[in-house]
Parts: structure tokens; sequence; C-alpha cells
């Protein structure tokens, strides 16, 4: 339960009428006391694999560091139970492939949540680009950046876990370049060509180095580009449309949660997105959809999209490393 985000969820799963939180586990005190305190539930265990072998359960929501997420994917999926995990997939697409291969082995649910996800201006962005709107996609970009994971407030838990490379995978390049890897193999598929830079940039010495706190991944696909940013020194907010996708026939971006479209020869459109509906509002709220109507994960959070996104991660940070553009498939 290290990773920030789990609060959130669980705060969504409470809102389901048909759910109900039975028990965690965490090898950190402090996170089952307030799991306690918060949130109602006095079934806890320092070790998951004492609480799966105890506990009657459906579904896991998988909130630790990135490198955690295969070991308690392949141990929840030997038992039958459907998960949740916090974005990126993994810390290394080997781990990202035991975690596909796991649910697809014994038939689970394996989502991986992107809270991007659930933005409307995103699934507008979406929607329109798919059915084509601005005709074939050349170019997506998405920067995702803050002022560093202290100054922001995260825990000391989270904070440990995004700062170490052996469980984040990398910094800033890990944790913020993942969404716009996750946007370009939804709208474009897998790349072609990879190539990373990351530095260290900002003011939050304490971490770093080995973690980076600045990062841009560029990848080549037949007949466009993407470009992935992360940042942990930035101060301010975002100064134009993020994400941004150009086409054949126009743009379409995201400013201050509406659209922004661009066609030629025509005046800038700017369109308030549809309102989240059912079952497209969560993560908890889709899964329990998919489950019951026995439909497969689709979309941002799908494992395929997830994998794709994390293959991208992985030839960003070794052409980051090296100095050499990475043919993929890796």
């Amino acid at each position: 339960m290290s990773h920030d985000h789990v609060w959130g969820e669980l705060n969504r799963w409470k809102e389901l009428p048909n759910v109900e939180l039975v028990a965690g586990a965490d090898d950190a005190p402090e996170l089952l006391e307030h799991l306690k305190t918060a949130y109602g539930v006095t079934r806890l265990y320092s070790d998951y694999r004492e609480m799966l072998e105890k506990e009657e359960l459906d579904i896991l929501q998988v909130a630790g560091g990135n490198s955690e997420g295969a070991d308690i994917v392949e141990a929840a999926a030997a038992k039958g139970l459907h998960v949740i995990s916090e974005k990126p997939m993994a810390a290394t697409l080997a781990q990202a492939d035991r975690m596909k291969a796991a649910a697809e082995r014994a038939g689970t649910y394996l989502l991986i949540n992107w809270p991007s996800a659930w933005s409307p201006a995103w699934q507008e962005l979406e929607r329109r680009v798919l059915a084509g709107e601005v005709g074939e996609v050349r170019y997506v970009r998405y920067r995702s950046a803050h002022s560093g994971p202290i100054a922001i407030g995260c825990s000391p838990h989270f904070v440990a876990d995004l700062t170490n490379p052996e469980i984040n995978g990398a910094g800033a390049l890990m944790d913020y370049c993942c969404y716009g890897a996750k946007l370009a193999v939804r709208l474009l598929g897998n790349p072609n060509t990879v190539t990373g830079l990351r530095g260290t940039f900002g003011t939050e010495k304490a971490y770093l180095p080995p973690s980076d706190d600045n990062a841009i991944i560029v990848s080549q696909f037949t007949n466009a580009f993407s470009v992935c940013e992360a940042s942990w020194s930035q101060p301010v907010g975002y100064a134009e449309t993020n994400p941004l996708v150009y086409g054949s026939e126009g743009s379409i971006g995201v400013w201050h949660n509406k659209i922004v479209i661009q066609k030629p020869g025509e005046e800038n459109e700017t369109v308030e997105p549809t309102p989240l509906v059912y079952p497209m509002r969560s993560a908890p709220e889709y899964l329990l959809y998919c489950i019951e109507n026995k439909v497969p994960i689709e979309g941002f959070c799908s494992p395929e999209v997830s994998r794709g996104a994390q293959q991208i991660l992985e030839a960003g940070l070794r052409s980051a490393n090296t100095g050499v553009a990475q043919k993929l498939p890796l």
C-alpha cells in the first residue's frame, strides 16, 4: 500500500454497493494502521502471501512499488483472483510480461489503473482521435510534470519507492513518461524505434542520483512520432495544450480540461468533454463491469496497451543509458 494512489482507489471501492473491503497487507505497520482507522479494515497482515492463504477474496487492489506487482499478480492469479494494479505496469518489461502471462493462464482479469483514463477530457480526445476526426495521426505528445515528489507532499513510503531504481525502474522517466507512452500505444500501436534521454536538473538532491528527475522519450512509428516528457522539477503548470495530437486533417488537444480542435481554414473550436458515464468512471467500477459481463478489459487500462507502454519505457531507459536508439520489439 506504499503507492499513494491506493487511498483514493479504496474510496472508490467503498462507493460501490456490492463490494466489501475485507483485508489488507503491507510490511509497514503505519500503513496498516491507516487502513484500519480510515477504512475500518481490521483483518491485517504483514505479508500478502499469508493474507491470500487465510482470506476468501475475489479482487486485489495492488499498490506497492512497481517491482512488486509481478510477484503479487502471479500469486493472485494462482488463487483465481482478479487484480487492479497501479500504473505503470511494472518496473521492467520482463515483469510486465510475467503479469500478463499469469492472468492469461489463470483466466483472471488484470487492469492497470491509469488515473488519466478516468479524465473526461482524455476520454473525449481518445474517442475523437480513434474516430478519425483529425485524420491519420502523425504526432502525439504528452508532458507529465510537477515540482518533485517531496515538494508536492508524497508520503515517505511513496518517495522511497519512486526514487529507488530497483523498485521504480527509473526515476521520473518511469513515473511520468509512462502516461505519454500509454497514450501513444493506444492511438498508434507499438513503435519501431525508441530514443530516450534522462537527466538530473532539479533541487530535490536528497535522492539524486541514481534516479533521474527529467526525461524525454521519442518513439518513431511507421508514419508518426510520439514524445513522452517527464519532470520532477517543474514549478508551474502547463503552458499549452497537453496532451496534443496532430493528424493529417487537424489537431486536438486538452487545455484546462477542455478539448481544443484545429482544422485547416477554420476557427479553433473549444469543446466541453462529455461527462463520465457508467462503467467508465473509475477503475473499480470498470473492472466489476468486465467481470460481471464477461467482457475483456479494453482501452488505456488493458494489459496489452499497458505492456506496450512498458516496452517504450524500457527501450527509452536503455537508449538513455547507452546513447543508442533501440529497435523494437525488444
